[in-house]
Parts: structure tokens; sequence; C-alpha cells
């Protein structure tokens, strides 16, 4: 008998880069679904199409990533434009049963809706709340913010289920996206494991007795900026010589950064590497004294569960980050949080838990302890299934899983 095939729609990162997308094919794959996933060519992965560990995969082109409203109006075009032809493709060649959304932007139910009109399945992925983020980005509201509040309506209306990365979220699409609570899920992101062959590398101390850490997306709503200036502030005004700043990602503003940072004069106490390999990455999170989440508090980052939270606390890492409501939800009692967005504020948590090394430790261990037991990506596999089991039915669910019958959408 041939496998139900479920076909994944990703637009702001490409898989397996994107990790987790790259989770749920993996989960689905092992319940015995057949993976189809279209994403962008973006960020070094570039082949139009490839097979990984029994995953299809096929990527289109698409404009630079957007850095204005003009910038947005040309990415989203040329996504759409690629995730439309891949969809019929992809539908002339695996018959799939379900499609799987994921935002941003909330704008694939433009590919989704003629599938549903063919009795496919929909499944709307949200990764985080659209308008919002656009507010966040551009400061303000007008016609397109409304516009983006109605696409992201539209895209409740299509949906047969929606999964949810936190709390939050899934109380937004139970009141805004006026979708029914038994069809909510939430499905919350969560790091592998850590491989055990990695091993520290004094080297990115840069002979500095303290390393801190930054791992992330550089864009204009993620507070590099007032990392940097809270960076300027522990060397300039607190006179610390003695740690040396690993900040890891690349994004729309990267370059921007990195002209702050020469403007600054932080370039011997900052190092920018811009994308790097899961093995650089996981050496530097294995070596950092401390990690640093600097979103600042506004609407859209209080709804939003973010990867490097939850990154330092695999690692078993303190972390200092600004009082959102979902990065307690994340971190609990594992983290020092900062109440006020300022680089200043945040410079001053940061010098506070790296002088005190007892209660660094104690928070990592917090951490790690709450990421393996309570925010364990097995559960949110279980909800997952979960959600597949209520939109497909039992006909069309994988014959071979089994199961937890306490598994439900909290």
């Amino acid at each position: 008998m041939k496998q139900p095939c479920v076909l994944i729609i990703v637009e702001n990162l490409p898989v397996p880069l994107d990790r987790r997308v790259w989770q749920e094919g993996i989960a689905l794959r092992d319940a015995g679904f057949e993976v189809v996933v279209i994403c962008p060519k973006m960020r070094g992965w570039t082949l139009d199409e490839e097979m990984l560990e029994g995953i299809q995969i096929y990527r289109h082109w698409i404009s630079s990533e957007a850095k204005g409203v003009l910038g947005f109006v040309a990415e989203y075009g040329s996504a759409l434009f690629g995730e439309w032809r891949l969809a019929w493709r992809v539908w002339r060649k695996h018959r799939f049963c379900s499609v799987h959304v994921c935002n941003p932007p909330d704008l694939l139910f433009l590919i989704a809706w003629p599938f549903k009109a063919l009795g496919v399945k929909v499944v709307y992925d949200v990764h985080d709340l659209w308008p919002e983020m656009f507010e966040a980005k551009f400061g303000k509201r007008g016609v397109l913010y409304w516009a983006v509040r109605l696409a992201e309506r539209l895209t409740y209306l299509c949906a047969d289920v929606v999964l949810a990365t936190n709390q939050s979220v899934r109380e937004v699409a139970i009141s805004r996206g006026s979708t029914h609570e038994r069809n909510v899920f939430e499905v919350r992101t969560s790091p592998s494991l850590v491989p055990a062959r990695i091993q520290h590398d004094g080297a990115l101390r840069r002979g500095r007795r303290y390393l801190v850490g930054y791992v992330g997306v550089m864009g204009n709503a993620d507070g590099v900026d007032l990392l940097l200036r809270a960076v300027c502030h522990v060397v300039s005004v607190r006179g610390r010589g003695d740690i040396q700043f690993l900040l890891m990602g690349t994004g729309p503003e990267y370059e921007n950064l990195l002209a702050l940072r020469h403007s600054l004069a932080l370039e011997d106490f900052v190092e920018m590497p811009g994308r790097v390999t899961n093995d650089f990455l996981f050496t530097a999170l294995k070596t950092m004294d401390l990690g640093v989440s600097c979103d600042p508090i506004n609407p859209y980052n209080h709804h939003c569960t973010m990867n490097k939270v939850l990154e330092y606390m695999a690692f078993g890492k303190a972390q200092v980050l600004f009082d959102l409501k979902e990065g307690r939800a994340s971190a609990g009692d594992a983290a020092l949080y900062v109440a006020d967005s300022s680089p200043r504020a945040l410079g001053d948590g940061i010098l506070t838990l790296i002088d005190d090394p007892a209660r660094r430790r104690k928070l990592g261990e917090l951490g790690l302890r709450r990421l393996t037991t309570q925010l364990s990506w097995e559960r949110s596999v279980q909800n997952l299934l979960a959600a597949y089991r209520r939109v497909l039915g039992s006909d069309s669910f994988p014959t071979h899983v089994r199961m937890d019958s306490h598994a439900s959408a909290r």
C-alpha cells in the first residue's frame, strides 16, 4: 500500500536549515508518511531538488530577503510563483493528502486552497504572528497592516487544523483566528539533543577570560543592534576588557550591523562570522559562558518562542534576555530577565551573570533539566501526530503508527 504523502511548504527558510520544519518532517517520515518539502533557495542551500534522509526537497528561486515594503512585495511575489509551480509538480508526481503550510507570510492559503477544493487537507503551522511581526518591522499600522490581518484570517479559514508554537499563539488562533480549540495543537519547537562528541574550543575566547554568545537571525526586529550597544556599554562604560563576544547568524541587517560594530570600535571584542556550520555552532555553544537573547519587548516578541533560548538551554548555558512572556514560558527560572529594552540594562545583566559563576552554573542546570523534561521534542511529536490523526482520520493515517491515547492539543 502506498504511503500517504504530506507536502510541507515553507517560505522563510530552506530545509534542513529550518530546524522546526526539518524536525517535523523527520517525525512525519518516522510515522510512516512520504514527506515532500517545498522551500526557497537561500543561505547556502541552492540545489533545485534533492533527497535528504528520506525526505524529498524541491527548492525555488526567491528574491533577496526583504528590507522594506517593496522588498516584501518582491520576496513574497517570487516565492508564491515558485511555490505554486512546484506544488502542482508535486501534485502530479506524489498526490499528497495533506498540505502543511508554514508562516510567515500568511499568503500560502493562495497555494493551498485549490488543493483543498480537490479534497486535500490543510495544516496551518503558525511559526510567527504575521500582523505583529509586520507592525514590529514597520512601527505602525496602515492599509498594508490590515491587508496582512486579512491574509491571516483567510489562512485560518483555509486550515483544517492549526499547529501553534506556544500557548500565546494557541490563544490567538482560538480568539482572533476563530478556530475551535479542539483543532489547535500546541507543537513547541525544541532543539535536538547535543551530540556527545562536541568539545570546548578555548580559541574562541580570543585570549579573554569569558565568552558571551548570540545565535540567530539578524533583522531589524531582532535587537542585535541593542546587543552591540550593550557590548559598548560593557567595554567603554564599565571598563571590562576580559569578555569576548561571538554573534553568529546573518539576515537583512547583517551588513548594517557590521558597520555599527565598526562605528562603535568593537571589532576587537565582537566576532561576527555570519552563517556558520553546525559543528562551529555546537562548539561555540559548548564553549560560551553565557548566552544572550536580545529581542526587544514588544507585542510581536511577547508571542514568540525564540530558538536561541532553547538552544542555550540544550547546552546547559545560563542566559540573559529581555522580559518577554514566551521567553519566560520557555526558560522559566533558568534565565536572568531584563525589564528594560535598553543597551545599558542588557549590558548590566550580562555582567551580573558573568561575575556570578555559581549562579550561571545553577541557571544552566535548571535550563537543561527543564528542556529535557517539560519541553522535550518527544512531547511535541505526540501533538503533531495527534493533529494529523485529527485531520486525516484513521483511514488515511499510516496503519503502523501507535498513538499515545493521552496525546492532545494541550
